[in-house]
């Protein structure tokens, strides 16, 4: 029998795929020619040309070069005004620069940016983070990977136990213990991991996201002191929670004497407070980081009371020296200046009622314009997140998520909507819509993503 041919990417010809990404390069390159110029003057002393390696990471043939960022537009040094629903990854989920925000900034700024000692908008904040997030007993870093370890060096420290359980295709920023992935039934160390020595797979057990029988299996051994866990799966193709998972996973952490660590990095988008509050999940312990300060790098993770008096009762046993958790800038008044500010006046219960409804304005468009062109491919939105998958679904774990990644055609999507006026993501092809995202940016992202698919399946 002769040999099936594969099937297109995505429901795409590869050759007019091909063709469309090497026509919207040059339009890219064409137009920014002042972009070139300064990178190639002024690139030479950072490694591969950028000072954070994830900035290579976008499609287009060099980086953009930002002027300026406002509300949900960004400028670039050519002059060409973006509207942005990448927003910093997260990182500026409410807009760029917040007015009240900045104003938070330039008032500390004239009493010192850090001294490593409270101020009173540290007290203040604290309020404010049990109001927004629930009455846990706070810390607060400079990132939600340092929340995540920290928050995992309690989980060990309470329960004596050694291990961490996280599920396939996860991520938690770059918290080596979770650096692992599912091999043929195996936890293995994740490929690519540059310079990784430490055995990581041998302190981790690793399932599929919605599978309560092989979690209930994991954590039968007692070895396992957390799971770590987003609500819903963000950092490959977006995987939702079956229903009853959420509630399984509870049950069988406590019964097992696990703790349960919810990552509520990314899905803070799901409403005020989280997907915690807004599904009413009870965690041990919970982190957070990305746009709680406006922007400012901060991170903070709470435990239970419970938790908290088994970490004070453990911690008066510790012998002296280091704890391993902490850094020196963390907890600096300008965070907190930028904190009190965010949970008072931006990260509000009628801001995230605007996100919502713009969310789901696109998240129909998008959705409208693949039905029309008749490609194989699903829209899932988690309150002001969204994402369109190159594949059929709903997506059922880390898997299934991996399968349906389609790196050539994101790749052109991404830049071909760049190149019409939109930003997003350069992971996934993630979106946000934020309380300043106007109804008219959200209509130009929809037709600019009808438009390129007009042209790839014409």
């Amino acid at each position: 029998m002769p040999a099936v041919p594969p099937s297109p990417p995505a429901g795409l010809d590869p050759r007019r795929l091909a063709a469309f990404r090497a026509r919207e390069e040059q339009r890219f390159a064409r137009a920014r020619p002042v972009t070139r110029a300064r990178l190639d003057e002024g690139a030479e002393a950072w490694l591969a040309g950028v000072p954070m390696h994830w900035m290579r990471d976008w499609p287009s043939p060099f980086p953009l070069v930002v002027h300026r960022a406002e509300k949900a537009r960004i400028e670039d040094i050519d002059g060409i005004e973006i509207d942005d629903f990448c927003l910093g990854d997260t990182g500026s989920m409410f807009g760029h620069s917040p007015a009240p925000v900045a104003r938070a900034i330039r008032r500390q700024a004239r009493h010192g940016l850090t001294y490593m000692l409270p101020s009173e908008a540290a007290l203040r904040a604290g309020d404010l983070i049990r109001q927004v997030f629930g009455p846990m007993v706070w810390q607060v870093t400079l990132s939600a990977t340092d929340a995540n370890r920290h928050a995992l060096r309690v989980a060990r420290a309470v329960t004596g136990r050694r291990k961490v359980l996280v599920f396939n295709g996860c991520y938690h920023g770059t918290l080596e213990d979770t650096m692992v992935a599912l091999d043929e039934g195996r936890t293995v160390a994740r490929p690519g991991l540059v310079g990784q020595v430490l055995g990581i797979a041998a302190e981790a057990v690793c399932v599929e996201f919605n599978d309560l029988a092989a979690v209930e299996a994991a954590l039968a051994s007692g070895e396992v002191a957390a799971v770590l866990t987003e609500p819903v799966m963000t950092n490959s193709c977006m995987v939702l929670p079956q229903p009853g998972f959420h509630d399984g996973l509870r049950q069988l952490t406590r019964r097992h004497g696990t703790l349960l660590i919810l990552d509520e990095t990314h899905t803070q988008s799901s409403g005020l407070g989280g997907y915690t509050a807004r599904h009413g999940l009870s965690p041990d312990l919970f982190v957070i980081g990305k746009c709680v300060a406006g922007g400012i790098p901060t991170g903070l993770w709470g435990m239970t009371p419970e938790v908290a008096a088994r970490f004070a009762a453990y911690d008066l046993d510790r012998p002296e020296g280091h704890s391993g958790m902490g850094t020196t800038l963390s907890g600096n008044p300008l965070q907190f200046a930028a904190l009190e500010a965010t949970l008072a006046e931006v990260m509000t219960g009628a801001a995230y009622d605007r996100m919502e409804r713009g969310a789901a304005r696109l998240a129909a468009g998008l959705e409208a314009a693949i039905v029309r062109h008749a490609l194989p491919w699903h829209v899932v939105r988690v309150g002001a997140r969204v994402e369109f998958v190159c594949a059929p679904g709903p997506l059922r774990n880390g898997t299934e998520a991996a399968r349906a990644q389609a790196p050539e055609v994101e790749a052109a999507l991404h830049l071909g909507l760049l190149n019409r006026g939109c930003l997003i993501a350069p992971f996934h092809n993630m979106m946000l819509v934020s309380p300043v995202t106007k109804n008219r940016q959200i209509d130009r992202l929809i037709a600019a993503f009808d438009e390129i698919l007009s042209e790839l399946t014409r």
